[in-house]
């Protein structure tokens, strides 16, 4: 079975740092683009950052020069991490990732089942 496991949320102050992990684990012939979104209470969910699996990167805009996004993938684990943390960056954290199960079959997209990261002013 395919399962993206989290790691690494938690609860910092406003300015400080987290690091999140996503490793993805099964019968995996190729991981393609990673990536990660956040949901607030009452919010809709939202793009954070995604990586291909060539390494090219885009950042929503409320978190560039703050978030980076990489990727292992020897280990097939997607890491987010997190500097100059803000209140409005608490919410949970959820990692995504297309999955190539078999040669020449189309990706299945999978859904971690999400970290809760929370940062106080």
């Amino acid at each position: 079975q395919v399962q993206l496991v989290e790691s690494g949320g938690g609860l910092v102050q406003a300015g400080g740092s987290l690091r999140l992990s996503c490793a993805a684990s099964g019968s995996i012939y190729r991981l393609n683009a990673m990536g990660w979104y956040r949901q607030a209470p009452g919010n809709q969910r939202e793009l954070v950052a995604v990586i291909t699996s060539g390494g090219n990167t885009n950042l929503a805009d409320s978190v560039k020069g703050r978030f980076t996004i990489s990727r292992d993938n020897a280990k097939n684990t997607v890491y987010l991490q997190m500097d100059s943390l803000k209140p409005e960056d608490t919410a949970v954290y959820y990692c995504n990732a297309d999955i190539s199960l078999r040669f020449y079959v189309p990706p299945k997209n999978f859904w971690g089942q999400g970290t809760q990261v929370t940062v106080s002013s």
